[in-house]
Order: C-alpha cells, then structure tokens, then sequence
C-alpha cells in the first residue's frame, strides 16, 4: 500500500447523512474539475420529454418519473414519500434547466437519449442505488441503477477509478487493514465508510478500497498549469490531432471511450488528466502526413510534450486512475517508446487499482466494467509482449489473474457516426482485432511459461539427451491451439481482406482505410516463431543423441515458418504499414531476421546455409522497401538494424562442410498433402507425426537485388504453403 504520510487526516463525520435538496450549479472550470474519461451524459426518451423541464418546484423527482408513480413532498420533508420508502437519494430537476439538445443511443441494449451538457448547464442530479427494496417494477429498479450509474461529471461520483476528486487503493488481503474488521464497519447507501485514514469503499463483499483525497498529493495545484502548457503546444490543432487519433489508432486498440474523450474536449482540454492528453497528442503526431491540412504545416514540438508528459505522468502516480493507465499504454505504442521499467510501474499501477481482479459482480457501472476489462487485457498485451521483446520476466500470472475473458457488452454500444458505414466497419473490425490478439497473448504466455522461465529452462538441461523429446513433446498441445486460433480468425481480418488491389500509387489509401489487422498476424508468427527457436536450440545442444530424421523433420518445419513470415512481411501493402501497430512490432520484425540467422547458425552443411544467407538478404531487401515516410520506418529500420548485427556475427562462423543434396536438412521433402492451416503440426499422435505434414510452395520467385544466381536456390527450396 502506497505511504499515506502526506494525506491529511479527517475526522470521523456521521455517515450517510441526509442530503438537502439542492438547485443544480453550473460546472466550474478550475483545478478541481478535472474528470477522468467516463460516459455521455444521458436522459430517458419519452418519459422524460413528457414533463416539462421547465416547470414549477412540484415537478417529480427522477425516481419517480422513471416507475411512473406520483411524486408526493410534503412541506416539512426534503424527500419524496416513494424515495423515502425505498431508501433512495431524492433529486429534482432544476426549473432553471433548458432542454439539451439529444441523440438516440443505447445504454446496455435499452433505448436512451445521449445528452450533451455544456460547462454552463451541467445538470446536478444523483441516483442513489436503492436498497433491498424496489421501485415499481424490476425493470424500474433496473433501468435506474443503469441512470445512477451513467452520466455526466457529476455521475463520475458513482464510478470507482474515475472520480474527479479522489483515487483509489485496493486493499488486499495481507495489508494492515484486516479483512473482519473492514466487514464490522458501518458503510452507508453507497457503499461507503469514512475514516481517519481515508474512505473505505466496499465494492463487493470480498474486494474493498481506500479512497483518498487527490488535493493531497504533490503536483495537484498545478494540474490546470499543465493542461494549458499541453494544450499550448498542439494549438491550435488539438482537435486534428484527436481525430487522426481516433481515426487510426483508436480501432484497433479500444482503450479510450471515444464519444466521452470528444464531449470532454468540446468543453474544455481542462476537464483531463494532462498525461492522457498528451499521450493522445503524442502519438497521433506519428500520423502528421495523414491528414491534409496538417501535411503542410510545421509538427509541434515533440520533444517540448515528451517532456511534459514525463512530468505529468510523474505526478499522476501519486494519485493513479484508470486514466493513469491509459495514458502509460499510449506512451508505450510510440515507435521508440517501449522501454521494460516503465512496463513493470504499469503493472504495479494496475494492480493498486484492482485491474487484476473479476470485477463482474462490483457495484460499479457497467460501463465502467466493461473499460477495467478492456484496460486489464491491455495492461496484459503490454506486459506478455513486453517480457518476449525485452527477455525478462513477466509480471503477471495466472494464479493472480482473475480478469474474464472479452465479450461484446464490453465495447460501447455505439462509438461511429451511423451514416458513416465505413466507419463503422472500421471500429468493428478493430474490436475482433484487439479480441483475438489478446486471445493470441495468452498462447504467447504460455510458451514463455513452458520453455522460457528459468524453472523450465533449467528442467530442459536436466532432461540431458531426452531434452529434445521433452521439449516436442510440450510444444504439441500449444502449437495444436496456434492452429486452432489461427484456423479461428474471421475472415475480415485475415490479411486478404486488404489485398493489394485496394491500393495503386496513383490513388495512395486515405487514413480511415488503413488496416491494423498485420500486428496480429506479425504477432502469430513471432509466437511460432518463439516455439520453433526452443525447438532448434534444443536439437543444437543434443544432435548426437536426436535421431537424424527427427532433425530432418523438426528443421524443415522450422524452414516453413521462416519462409511463410518472410512471405507474409512481401504481401504488406502501404495500407498495412502506414496503419496502427503495437509496441512489440517492431521487435516481432526483427525476431524474423533473428529465426533465420539461428538456423544460417545450425545448417549442418554450406549448402544450406548459403541458401539461408540469401533468402536473409532478400528479406533485408524486403525491408528496405517497405521502409516508407510515417511509422513503418522506424519498424522496419529497427528489423534491418537487429539483422545486419546477427548476419555480422555470423560471418565468424567457422567454415561449414560441403553435403551432398540427400545430407542437407533443409532439403529434405515432407509429405505431399499441405496442412489444414498454417505453420500447424499434424495431428497425429507420434512427435514424427507432427512435424511431418509440412508442404511446400515457392514463395520466393521474387529476387532481390542483394540475391545472387538463383539457380542454385532453385536445387535447395522446397514449396511451402504461406500461411495467408
């Protein structure tokens, strides 16, 4: 638990005490509104509209219109008598309040009107959620608590990591808050129990958070300073800036609520976290070119808002929120911005907020529940990836990790202009994107686990001789769910879905028909690859005591994977490349070159190896051309850096012996009949068998200027079926 020296200590108050009945007042812009990313604000359609917003005093409470009963208030009481039995907070609407302008939209799946409040007219109106007791109906009851828990600034109150004047600690088990006694406590209506040492907040009966006050903590009376210094830097193309955001990035990795972000900014840039604001600035800028009126002007000063966001996200650790979060994985998308230490606070941050946690059955909002997952499985890609990139260890695992699986009520209902179907094509598709790759991480963590912990390391070297009959024999079922995910993916992100006749030179592609869908197949080959380099290692360390046909098979699988991700890397359009990609890309283009240069490395003869060195500097080739203006560059430009590194230090290599065609490993013909999927291994039940279904198919007809006389090449390919 963080040190709470510097909180101020509060004396105990009474709980729950009755609210007075107030008008609502308009929203200050100040320090002290400085809201997190949460819903639209939002009122009912019909049975709202049916009174008049500007009546008298009588006018019904907001409990009471939604059950459709009377609303009685008696002289001496604040409280409506049906608010009063159900143990309901009552509020009225303000006959000072004009009627917002209103869209249709829907909240869980029930037809509601969005509504847009402005700084000047914020409605001040709470729910509180009732208590054993219901309104009218169930569905009253129902449709309520969604009210209360979707809303404008003021409904941020409700939330858990959203708040715009507190932030949140979970309590574990073993700190110096004892579970019983926090269950002895007297909590109010909303869930809540005041301290000396802060506010408890229960948010299920076995999970419970402290919150405290953010005016505590260092750099909060400069909050307001540094939103304005942020926003001084992109001005006046703030708004430019948040559209290519989320015209390219925001698809394909979902971790902002969109239609919020922009309601909050039509208002003020005040209403954020300054970190937040800036890691959006900071990464659309990647995506300058892109749009046409920002093309011809000069870019802001990248270094001036790095800086900045260095010392915002500083500050905003001492007081982390769910936006914290957000604005730490936006960072770390940047081209140059992956670093490991920064990773390992995200994951420590995330915990303190209780990411790691099913917050399912929470008394929080739905949507909020639905933003925790899809930031914990960020927080998770980042991490996983992070740990193969880097080669450190994960921080996460499974037995503290309790988060559930993706669904669709976890995406907002609505986040595209509905007249724009490209739009929403776009937004869908990135949902199924995001979805799988985290589905993908998970394979991707248990190869870590299996083969790459240094308890699973050490297991393999103490297996001697059988190490490589143990290491097949633990790749089987994982590679046999690298097929089954990859035979999975629909066909609207399989990569013939943007095909090369969607682009030709005269008629370049516009920003919203970029494609993202190559990070998730860049990524299954970086896990195929991640199996096949334990597997080629292994038979390394042990050749005298591997059966020669076993390395026969074992090397001409490996050669396939090479070959499909070299061909995969060919068949990347300008829409593919200009796109969104996840921090660990560029790595995952290098691990390629990396894979190649391991089995140049172990060719046990010159023929192969030769024919390996020239289809490496085809793939530099490759590279190099796909190295255009934008963020393919640094992708590419870090993959041929990483290769020309490795093919240097093997020119070191002692000289290999000459073998006759039948004694070269990467010559030896695999069966005739191709695999049901790519880069799969048989389902057979022997370790041959699984290796043994491998076919081929020349995928390299196209020869680089680096390649030499292919002729020779021609004697050592075999065909091999592209995974795409």
């Amino acid at each position: 638990m963080a040190n709470n020296s510097s909180v101020q200590r509060t004396a105990p108050i009474a709980i729950a005490p009755k609210p007075p009945r107030r008008d609502p007042t308009p929203q200050r812009q100040d320090s002290l509104n400085k809201f997190e990313i949460g819903p639209a604000s939002v009122q009912t359609g019909a049975s709202v509209e049916s009174y008049s917003l500007g009546g008298s005093a009588s006018a019904p409470c907001q409990a009471c219109r939604f059950s459709g009963i009377k609303c009685v208030v008696s002289d001496d009481e604040d409280d409506c008598a049906a608010c009063q039995a159900n143990g309901s907070e009552c509020s009225f609407l303000s006959s000072s309040l004009a009627s917002p302008q209103s869209r249709k939209r829907k909240i869980n799946g029930v037809p509601t009107r969005e509504v847009s409040f402005s700084k000047r007219s914020s409605a001040n109106i709470s729910t509180r959620k009732p208590g054993n007791s219901s309104l009218s109906s169930t569905a009253a009851s129902s449709f309520l608590e969604d009210m209360a828990n979707v809303g404008g600034p003021t409904m941020l109150k409700r939330t858990l990591g959203m708040q715009n004047d507190r932030f949140s600690q979970y309590i574990g088990l073993t700190t110096d808050f004892e579970p019983s006694l926090i269950n002895l406590s007297t909590f109010d209506p909303h869930d809540e129990s005041l301290l000396a040492r802060g506010t408890l907040r229960k948010v299920s009966d076995n999970d419970t958070f402290l919150m405290l006050p953010d005016s505590s903590t260092p750099g909060y009376d400069h909050i307001t300073e540094d939103s304005d210094a942020i926003e001084a830097v992109v001005s006046p193309h703030g708004r430019k800036l948040i559209d290519l955001y989320f015209r390219i990035v925001h698809p394909a990795f979902p971790i902002i609520q969109k239609h919020v972000f922009l309601e909050k900014y039509e208002r003020s840039h005040r209403e954020f976290s300054p970190p937040i604001l800036a890691a959006v600035y900071i990464l659309a800028i990647n995506w300058w070119e892109h749009s046409p009126e920002l093309s011809r002007l000069p870019r802001p000063n990248v270094e001036e808002l790095e800086r900045l966001i260095r010392s915002t996200l500083g500050d905003a650790l001492n007081r982390p929120k769910l936006s914290t979060i957000q604005a730490g994985l936006l960072l770390s998308q940047r081209p140059d911005g992956d670093q490991w230490a920064p990773t390992a606070q995200l994951v420590a941050i995330g915990q303190e907020l209780g990411l790691h946690l099913d917050c399912s059955n929470w008394k929080i909002p739905p949507w909020e529940k639905g933003l925790r997952r899809r930031l914990a499985w960020a927080l998770y890609i980042q991490d996983k990836w992070g740990a193969l990139v880097h080669g450190r260890p994960s921080h996460i695992f499974l037995s503290n990790w309790g988060v559930q699986a993706l669904a669709t009520n976890d995406f907002p209902d609505v986040e595209w202009d509905e007249s724009d179907t490209n739009e929403k094509q776009d937004i869908e598709k990135g949902r199924l994107l995001f979805t799988r790759f985290v589905q993908l991480t998970e394979i991707l963590a248990e190869i870590l686990e299996t083969f790459y912990a240094l308890s699973s390391t050490q297991t393999i070297t103490d297996a001697g001789a059988q190490g490589t009959q143990l290491v097949l024999s633990l790749a089987k079922p994982i590679q046999l769910k690298l097929k089954e995910w990859y035979s999975g993916l629909p066909s609207v992100i399989r990569l013939e879905s943007c095909s090369m006749t969607s682009y030709s030179p005269a008629s370049p592609p516009t920003t919203n028909r970029l494609s993202s869908i190559g990070y998730l197949h860049l990524g299954y080959f970086a896990a195929e690859i991640t199996l096949h380099r334990i597997i080629i290692r292994s038979l390394a360390s042990n050749s005298s005591a591997v059966d020669p046909y076993v390395q026969q098979i074992c090397r001409s699988a490996a050669k396939a994977r090479l070959i499909s991700a070299m061909d995969f890397v060919n068949r990347l359009t300008p829409s593919h490349l200009r796109a969104f990609w996840v921090f660990a890309s560029k790595t995952n283009f290098a691990l390629i070159g990396t894979f190649g240069s391991l089995l140049w490395a172990t060719s046990p003869g010159r023929e192969e190896a030769d024919w390996y060195r020239r289809r490496l500097g085809e793939y530099r080739w490759t590279l190099s051309v796909s190295s255009k203006p934008g963020q393919s560059r640094g992708l590419t430009r870090f993959a041929m850096t990483m290769l020309d590194i490795s093919t240097g230090l093997l020119k070191k290599l002692p000289e290999k012996p000459s073998l006759s065609r039948s004694g070269s490993m990467a010559d030896v013909s695999a069966a005739s009949a191709p695999p049901s999927f790519p880069g799969s291994f048989s389902a057979g039940g022997s370790l041959m068998g699984q290796f043994s279904s491998i076919h081929s198919a020349d995928v390299s007809s196209v020869q680089s200027p680096l390649s030499e006389d292919s002729s020779s090449d021609d004697e050592m390919e075999d065909s091999y079926t592209t995974p795409i």
